[in-house]
Formats: C-alpha cells, sequence, structure tokens
C-alpha cells in the first residue's frame, strides 16, 4: 500500500516533537517586561492539554502541576496598553541551540487571549469564570503561514492590545496556542496556555459576550479537528469572535 506525504509524515513530526512544548513565562506592558515568570500562574510541565472537555483547559495546572511558589504579583495594565507575551520551551527561558524553542516548528496553528474579571487576580479558582476573546492570529492563506510561525519569527513573542473599552478591575489573561500538527483525529490537536493575573486601570464600561471554559470548545469544532497538511483556502479559530470595541 502506498501512503500519502501527510501520512508518512505525520508519525514522524510526532516523533520528533515530543519534547517540542512550551510555556508562556513573561509580560511585557508597552514593552516593559514584568520579570520572567512574575504574576503567571506557569506549571513545572510544559506538556499540551488535549482534552476540551476538562478544567484543565482553563488555566493548565491539572495534569502540569504548577511551579511552586505559585506568582503572587498582579501586573498593572492600562487599558488600551499594548501587551506582549513570551513564550518559551523550558521554565529558564529562551534556550540558544534548542531547535524546539520556543516551540516545534511542526506544532502550526493559532494564537489567541482572553480575559476574565475575577475579584482577585491570586484566588486559587479558576471554574465558572466567564471569558471573552480579545486577539486571534490564525492561519493567513495566501502563503499558508500560523500564528505559531510568526511567533517563532518574534522569537516567541506575540504583540496584541488590550481594549480600551473594559472595565477597570482585576483579571485572568489567558494566553493560548493550539498546535493542530496531529488534529486530524479528535483528540489530538494540543493546547497550550496559561494565566496572567492582571489589574486593568482605566478603561469603559463595555460589557463583553462571555464564553465559558470548558465549554467554549467542542471536539468536533473545524478549527479542533483538522487536517493541516493540505492547502486550506481558511481557518476557523475556535471560540467566540474578538471583541471589538
Amino acid at each position: 500500500m502506498r501512503l500519502s506525504l501527510p501520512e508518512i509524515a505525520l508519525p514522524v513530526l510526532l516523533a520528533s516533537s515530543v519534547s517540542a512544548h512550551t510555556i508562556f513565562q513573561q509580560l511585557y506592558v508597552n514593552g516593559a517586561s514584568q520579570g520572567h515568570l512574575t504574576g503567571i500562574r506557569v506549571p513545572d510541565y510544559d506538556g499540551p492539554i488535549t482534552d476540551v472537555t476538562s478544567n484543565d483547559i482553563i488555566c493548565n495546572g491539572g495534569i502540569n502541576p504548577y511551579h511552586q511558589p505559585v506568582s503572587n504579583a498582579i501586573i498593572s495594565v492600562p487599558a488600551g496598553a499594548t501587551l506582549t507575551t513570551e513564550w518559551h520551551h523550558t521554565l529558564s527561558g529562551a534556550t540558544p541551540g534548542d531547535a524546539a524553542d520556543p516551540i516545534d516548528a511542526s506544532h502550526k496553528g493559532p494564537v489567541i487571549a482572553y480575559l476574565a474579571k475575577v475579584n482577585n487576580a491570586t484566588q486559587t479558582s479558576v471554574t465558572g469564570l466567564k471569558w471573552f476573546k480579545i486577539y486571534e492570529d490564525g492561519l493567513t492563506a495566501s502563503d499558508q503561514s500560523w500564528g505559531v510561525d510568526r511567533l517563532i519569527a518574534n522569537k516567541g513573542k506575540v504583540t496584541f492590545k488590550i481594549p480600551s473599552c473594559i472595565p477597570a478591575g482585576q483579571y485572568l489573561l489567558r494566553h493560548e496556542i493550539i498546535a493542530l500538527h496531529a488534529a486530524g483525529s479528535y483528540p489530538g490537536a494540543q493546547f497550550y496556555m496559561e494565566c496572567a493575573q492582571i489589574q486593568i486601570t482605566g478603561g469603559g464600561s463595555t460589557s463583553p459576550a462571555t464564553v465559558n471554559f470548558p465549554g467554549a470548545y467542542s471536539g468536533s469544532d473545524p478549527g479542533v479537528k483538522i487536517n493541516i497538511y493540505q492547502t486550506l483556502s481558511s481557518y476557523t479559530v475556535p471560540g467566540p469572535a474578538v471583541l471589538s470595541c
């Protein structure tokens, strides 16, 4: 039996990417670093979540125990500010010479950011929160490039804006990569996410439409179950539309 190129390539990609995972571990506010591991609930293990019905899809944790001690910092962010997240393969940060840093190039897929308003950004529980999407970078069909490709080109950094119209207060910022290299069946897509603890100052009075995690994604979503080893004319990023002020 003759195997197609995707059928040949997929096992090779999977075998070569066993340790090709990644962690969101630093936040910049208007270009200023807030410190390595500061204000971010980072795990000890850099592996993915694959079950979209699990509470682990919220802020990681669970099968990926949190790095100790968990940061109790809350990062001040003016509404309308430019945020930059930084991802790397290991908790030590950038590792020159590591081909899997910031993430293996095979892990193509979208990069997404959500916010959820909370009473206290350091609260332990993250279940039941109401999330709204503020950023997504999926597929550019003209050259078949992905948000992850741009993250790699920017050495692990992703830049986006905090909406200027949302109310002041404490929030969790959920930043996520969905790797689609094995997403031809479910479970197969790999979800990498961490939550940063922020205090938004200024702002407005918009009440965004929200979703729940788990619940925002389904295993049958076209952005979760997909064969990326073909020329795609479009890609639907999972979850709701990005908030527009």
